[in-house]
């Protein structure tokens, strides 16, 4: 759960902008920066915000994840015709393989429970479920997704970053290379911070492959 406030991110970078005043560049710049920000990391790191909720299927095969996913992690179990009752658990399967085993498997007798999942990162707004879904009453999964992080607004009551604390500092480096970006006397600092602010991200994900237990050390 975040704890480190927007606007503690942007008071950091106007301090190493020398312009805790907001005089050169105003308070509402920097929150827009610091909201592109947010979008950004998860553009390089899109398990930087993942959320897993209840979707209803649509009838058919074809699905399409939520408008706010960017794609698709995992279909992970059915949720009943209610959409709150938790069910079994969904195998992924390659199409090729089902298609070998069960060449007519997209028209066989709709159900409501999901088995197996298709899903090919070519298209990643899209994935398949066996069997069918039925023509009404489609039946309900729980599937988690990376998403788009909302925008954190200025004058809102809880002004908490969307992602982890551990992207504070990275979005720091962000909103001060924006900051200078349009000025040609500071283009290398705008370089300097903009590639402290993808080292990190790098960083970060190195240490994750480094400690993820699923990751085979040799």
């Amino acid at each position: 759960m975040p704890t480190i406030k927007a606007d503690d991110c942007i008071s950091k970078a106007a301090i190493i902008l020398q312009d805790e005043g907001f005089d050169r560049y105003t308070e509402d710049e920097l929150w827009g920066w610091f909201n592109d920000a947010q979008r950004e990391v998860v553009l390089y790191k899109p398990d930087a915000h993942v959320v897993t909720d209840t979707m209803q299927l649509a009838a058919g095969t074809m699905q399409e994840i939520p408008a706010t996913a960017i794609a698709l992690n995992a279909v992970i179990r059915n949720m009943g015709a209610d959409g709150v009752t938790p069910g079994a658990y969904i195998d992924l399967i390659d199409r090729r393989l089902l298609n070998a085993q069960h060449p007519s498997w997209a028209t066989d007798a709709p159900s409501t429970e999901v088995k197996l999942y298709m899903y090919d990162d070519r298209d990643p707004r899209r994935f398949e479920v066996y069997p069918p879904q039925p023509a009404a009453a489609q039946g309900y999964v729980l599937i988690s997704c990376p998403e788009t992080p909302p925008a954190v607004l200025k004058d809102a009551e809880d002004t908490t970053m969307s992602l982890s604390d551990i992207y504070a500092n990275a979005i720091i480096h962000y909103i001060v290379a924006k900051a200078v970006s349009g000025e040609p006397e500071h283009i290398n600092l705008a370089s300097t911070h903009m590639s402290m602010f993808l080292r990190a991200l790098g960083m970060k994900e190195e240490v994750e492959m480094r400690d993820d237990p699923n990751i085979r050390r040799v």
